[in-house]
Formats: C-alpha cells, structure tokens, sequence
C-alpha cells in the first residue's frame, strides 16, 4: 500500500518508478499488470519477489508487511521471461530442485514432482533433459518448478513473450487453467492487451508508475475511465462533445454532429464542458443512409481482416476519422464501397465519456 520506488544515480535527478501505488490483489485471483514498456509493472512485481525494496510503502501478505523480507522468507515463487533452467538437468529434476534446497525428503520430493508433472500434462518428459525439449514444453516445466513449493503468490513476469503466436495462445488457455487447478494467487505481468484480456479475473493497467484503473476485463475494455486505458486496450473512437448535464452516472453530451446522445461516466466522476467520448468499432453500425444517423460521413477505407471487416468513415462535422467493424458472414459483403456517403448509428450504452 502507498508503494513508491525511486531510482538515484550519480550525476542525475532521482526518478519514481513507482508513486504512491495502492492495489489489492484478492486470493485465488489471477490479477494482470498490463501497460507499455517503462510504466513500472516489472518493478512492481520485483518488489512483491523481493527482489528489490520500495523506497517508501508497505506490501501487505495476510497481514504482514513482507517489504523488509529477503526473497527466501516469502512464500511467493517467480517464472521468469527467460524461464532460467537448468540444460545439463532433467525435466523431473529442474522441477524438484527447489524442493531440494528446502532439505524435503526424497519420498516427498517425487510425490511432488510427479504431481506437477502431471498437472502441466508432462509425464512422458520426466528424463528428457530440458535443452531437449521445445520452448513451449520450457516453459511448462518453468511453471512447474514455481508451484512444486506450492507458494501462496506466483509471479509470472512476461513468460510468454518468446512463443510463437499459436503456442502463446495455447499456453494463455493453459495457465488460466493451471490457476484454476491450484487456486495459488497467479500476478501477472504483460504488455499484450490481449494476453490479460483472455487470462485475468482482473486487471490494472499502469502508465508512468501509476496504476490508472483496475477492473474485469469487460469493465476495462467497454467501460474505460481514461483516454490513455481507452487507447491503449483494443481499438477505438474518440469523438469530442459537451456534456449538457449529467445524472445516475449517465451524461447527455452532445455531439459536433448535433446529435445529443447519453454516454455512461467513470465512477464518481461528474463531467461538464467539453468531454471526450469513446465508441468503440464493434459497437457501432454502418448504416447506407445518413437519415437517423448520429454521426455521418465519406467511406475511405474498407479493410479485411477475415473474420471481419474495418470500415474507416472521414466524418463530415469534424473531418476526424471513426472506425466501425462488423463480423463477415457467408453471405459475402454488406455492399459498401469506398466513396460511399454512410451513416453511424451507436446505442446510448456503447458510449463512455473519459476522465481527462
């Protein structure tokens, strides 16, 4: 709690990795810090490991503040980005190798060890040394080694990182499911917004040593409170406005269109003046006639993804640029073509006003 880590090197001004941050993790949870290179997760997460101190700040484990502890008195265990294993071992004996330097019987020992083998689905492994195997199965038995202490907390600082897409989206699958299985408190640290997307029960996304809004992952994504949240998790639309009143956390905001449309609000924020609005694509549709639109504009773009299409509209009342996307079906295509004048229609739910 109120967790600050300041950097000083000689001949430069002190630097704030970390201000004043403040966040619960529950337990059992599969918890995401998700933000750029730079923002302070990593350092976070080596505060939590031990594996440096805060400057000023608590870090709260059922009850005790564990920032003076070094990294062997916390019941927490770290996988890393690099897995860091051991090639002249075995599979088997990388996974009970911290079981050993906590002086555990032998008989326990591979108790454990062919417990985890079997939860990360690596049993036909045991006596493969781990410069033989794939990264993919790497980084499985990486995982296995930090659980095989059954820790209360396990860090995973960007473990999947060096996988190829379809590995990485498998092993995504495997970790949820691995957290499910332990019900250890699973941290995790990314900068893939579809990563935390797909695994957390919730997330904090962090920009510049703050932690800017922390939520499910529905809630970051269709409800962000801030322009950066917004812009950097998924695609999206900005459109500027002024806020006509608000009430029950909804504002009515009208639009350079003309058009006056109801817009949900960040928790406790009471916006007035000129506002920000977010839409994003998904939630937006392309209508052939401009008649009943709440914005209008000129097709410019079509764009093809397969599984569905991007239609970029320059707008008529402000000349920016507005995004819909509408999923592809058998049928073929909706019949627009680039040049087309178009209409935007969105529900009053689909849009969000930011706090900025």
């Amino acid at each position: 709690m109120g967790v600050t880590k300041q950097f000083q090197s000689a001949g430069s001004d002190a630097f704030k990795a970390l201000d004043n941050v403040s966040v619960r993790i529950k337990e059992n949870e599969f918890f995401t810090l998700l933000g750029p290179s730079g923002c302070g997760k990593t350092t976070l997460l080596r505060l939590i490991a031990g594996f440096d101190f805060p400057t000023e700040g608590q870090i709260m484990l059922y009850g005790q503040d564990i920032a003076p502890l070094p990294p062997f008195k916390r019941p927490v265990n770290t996988v890393f980005q690099s897995y860091a294993l051991f090639p002249h071992m075995t599979v088997a004996q990388n996974i009970g190798f911290g079981l050993e330097m906590q002086g555990k019987p032998k008989s326990e020992i591979d108790a454990r060890v062919s417990q985890m083998l079997k939860l990360v689905r690596m049993e036909d492994l045991a006596k493969r040394k781990t410069s033989q195997i794939s990264g993919g199965q790497q980084q499985r038995v990486a995982l296995a080694r930090a659980l095989a202490p059954q820790p209360k907390v396990l860090l995973l600082d960007e473990p999947l990182s060096a996988l190829d897409y379809k590995l990485r989206k498998d092993m995504q699958i495997e970790l949820k499911r691995l957290q499910s299985e332990t019900g250890i408190t699973f941290i995790f640290v990314t900068h893939d917004q579809e990563e935390a997307l797909t695994m957390s029960d919730r997330i904090a996304v962090m920009s510049k040593g703050h932690i800017l809004q922390v939520g499910g992952p529905r809630d970051i994504y269709d409800r962000p409170s801030e322009r950066f949240v917004a812009n950097f998790i998924g695609e999206t639309n900005f459109l500027e406005g002024e806020a006509k009143g608000v009430k029950d956390g909804v504002a009515q905001v009208k639009l350079a269109s003309g058009s006056v449309i109801s817009a949900g609000c960040p928790e406790g924020f009471k916006p007035s003046g000129k506002v920000t609005v977010v839409v994003r694509p998904e939630h937006a549709d392309l209508k052939k006639e401009k008649k009943g639109a709440t914005v209008t504009g000129t097709l410019s773009t079509i764009v093809y993804f397969g599984t569905d299409t991007h239609y970029h509209v320059k707008l008529d009342k402000d000349g920016g640029e507005f995004v819909v996307r509408h999923q592809n079906s058998r049928t073929g295509s909706m019949g627009f073509k680039q040049g087309d004048a178009v209409g935007i229609a969105f529900d009053d739910d689909a849009a969000q006003v930011l706090r900025d």
